[in-house]
């Protein structure tokens, strides 16, 4: 299961970098967001996958019996893909912000939107 989960690791970083290269903002999201769920699962897996039972103490005992999968990095997963879904929906408002401000999503194009560097405000 590691094998299957390092390979669509792999493959969701490859994809990523490949979208993040783009010229286009929105395909550079896009490949954030990928990137970002690359990392997911390679906390998730560094967790131990296993198929064993949750986390539970029985009662008398001092430790869980059996093999089980740790919930630190499930707790951290979960938290990450909150936070990701956050920042997909604020910069998702920032590109439609600037898209419909400058008619444009390339970003070799969003670049005449910046000020002249010889220029100042008081020079104006």
């Amino acid at each position: 299961m590691e094998s299957l989960t390092a390979l669509l690791v792999g493959l969701l970083v490859a994809a990523s970098v490949y979208l993040m290269l783009a010229r286009n903002f929105l395909r550079f999201l896009f490949g954030l967001i990928l990137l970002s769920n690359a990392a997911n699962l390679v906390i998730f897996a560094a967790g131990r996958m296993t198929a064993g039972a949750p986390a539970l103490v029985p009662e008398g005992a001092s430790v869980p019996d059996g093999v089980i999968g740790n919930a630190l990095p499930q707790a951290l997963v979960l938290t990450a893909i909150v936070i990701g879904f956050g920042l997909l929906a604020f910069t998702l408002a920032l590109t439609f912000e600037a898209y419909r401000r400058l008619r444009t999503l390339d970003s070799d194009e969003m670049r005449h939107a910046e000020p002249d560097e010889g220029k100042t405000e008081a020079g104006r």
